[in-house]
């Protein structure tokens, strides 16, 4: 039950991503007085430029990888040529109504979220928004008559969600053309010839995998010994190899020093004086929280020294009147842990029932091909001590229906604690491993054995069923 206050709470949410978006709405149905400011559209970065975006094309390059497999299927696609011979014919991706597509369907999920928050109650202010104190945010837009500040909110709660941008390098400046960051790819209207992706993080290893199955030429470029250096060996593993396989150039252990354009290209310099020489780039370095110039220091909000709002685990930054949301945060960077937060943050500052976020029970996905899914502890945890667990890996090459498939490539993988056999985390690599990691992802969070997920009836044949077998081989860890 939430604390009944004696007149209307006043929220005011900077920023209209997920973490904000989720607060208003939370925010507008406890029957808040509830204000967002949001200067490029609801649903922020995440929805414009971001993930609703990235994940359309992925989806698209995705398709055109299920074509050009479907002959492992027995599936045969022919025309007829003009001798009246069968021809295969030559799949091809149109970049440009594939981003015109998908740029369209970012803006109708914006203003889809924009109707929901106005149906709701919430005033919507096109503009930027910063703090002026704990307890007030001025607005100011350039459409404003002199362009500058043109209103102002007093609020008795302020959530802050402004986002992360690219972060840009003084050594390969993007210039939209042939340099980008992934905020940028969407104004390509042709494939590109040869992608050089810098950075083998999330980010990068995503569009290298799409771009590949787009028909791209794609080299990519790690500083690190491997691609994907934070997560799961195996599974990083299988997709270099996957990578590698489909004809991607991985150049490991490498730093790029500078990315010069060219009269039809760009070239790029490695820190041992070697060069690379492709049609475009794209920069996939990190990113910087958009927290500069925005009052959070004067309003007496710490920040750590990388920018982020330092937050507790409902939100609240060190003013108690202030809660963080997103990227901007010193959180997990994920758009599903910033709408945890938002939600989070609107019912601790009206008294209602709050469940702290626990980083450990967030499940996280990366959408290459295949894609990974995590959540829990993992196997580099449990091997150095930190935790105590069993382990177990099982091949998706044994399931019937991965060869039904023509899967060949993935494995689900269980951790289990010791002695009580409670599952305590795990990894799937596989198609929609996304959708796979769920049953898990619930099993961590209630504490669920694996005895009691092994009880649990998967369909026969499907690829979950691979985790109550994963389940039922672990029997013996209790």
């Amino acid at each position: 039950m939430a604390y009944k206050f004696e007149r209307k709470q006043r929220i005011a949410v900077i920023g209209g991503g997920p973490g904000g978006y989720e607060a208003a709405l939370t925010g507008a149905q406890m029957g808040a007085e509830v204000t967002v400011v949001e200067n490029v559209g609801v649903g922020g970065s995440a929805v414009l430029t971001d993930v609703v975006p990235s994940k359309t094309l992925i989806a698209t390059a995705e398709a055109a990888n299920a074509i050009g497999e479907a002959a492992d299927l027995g599936v045969q696609f022919f025309v007829r040529g003009d001798s009246g011979r069968p021809v295969r014919p030559e799949v091809t991706v149109n970049l440009g109504a594939v981003n015109q597509r998908l740029l369209l369907l970012a803006r109708q999920q914006s203003e889809d979220m924009k109707s929901q928050l106005i149906k709701a109650g919430v005033t919507v202010i096109h503009g930027g928004g910063r703090l002026d104190g704990p307890n007030r945010v001025i607005v100011s837009t350039g459409s404003a008559k002199t362009g500058t500040d043109f209103d102002e909110i007093n609020a008795d709660t302020i959530v802050v969600s402004v986002g992360a941008s690219p972060r840009i390098l003084p050594s390969a400046v993007p210039d939209g053309e042939r340099i980008f960051t992934w905020k940028q790819l969407y104004t390509l209207t042709e494939t590109p010839e040869h992608l050089i992706v810098v950075g083998s993080g999330v980010t990068g290893a995503e569009f290298a995998s799409a771009f590949t199955a787009l028909g791209s030429k794609v080299t990519l470029i790690s500083s690190r010994d491997r691609v994907l250096p934070g997560e799961d060996a195996d599974a990083a593993r299988v997709i270099e190899d996957v990578f590698t396989r489909n004809g991607m150039t991985v150049l490991s252990k490498s730093r790029s020093e500078s990315i010069v354009r060219t009269a039809d290209g760009v070239v790029v310099t490695l820190s041992d004086g070697r060069t690379v020489e492709g049609s475009h780039c794209l920069m996939a370095v990190g990113s910087v929280p958009n927290t500069a110039g925005i009052g959070l220091e004067e309003a007496g909000v710490q920040l750590t020294e990388s920018g982020h709002i330092r937050v507790n685990r409902v939100a609240r930054t060190s003013m108690p009147s202030i809660y963080a949301a997103g990227d901007c945060s010193d959180f997990l960077p994920l758009a599903s842990v910033a709408s945890m937060q938002g939600r989070t943050a609107v019912f601790h500052a009206m008294g209602d029932a709050v469940n702290p976020t626990e980083l450990r029970n967030v499940t996280s996905n990366i959408f290459t091909q295949p894609e990974i899914a995590t959540v829990g502890w993992s196997q580099k945890e449990i091997e150095d001590g930190i935790t105590r667990g069993a382990i177990y890996k099982l091949p998706l090459a044994s399931n019937p229906r991965a060869k039904m498939m023509g899967i060949k490539d993935g494995f689900i993988k269980l951790f289990a604690s010791t002695g009580s056999g409670t599952v305590i985390g795990g990894v799937i690599v596989a198609p929609r491993a996304s959708e796979l990691i769920l049953p898990i992802a619930i099993a961590v969070e209630h504490r669920l054995t694996v005895d009691q997920v092994a009880r649990a009836f998967a369909v026969y044949p499907s690829l979950s069923d691979s985790i109550t077998d994963a389940a039922r081989a672990m029997h013996i860890v209790h």
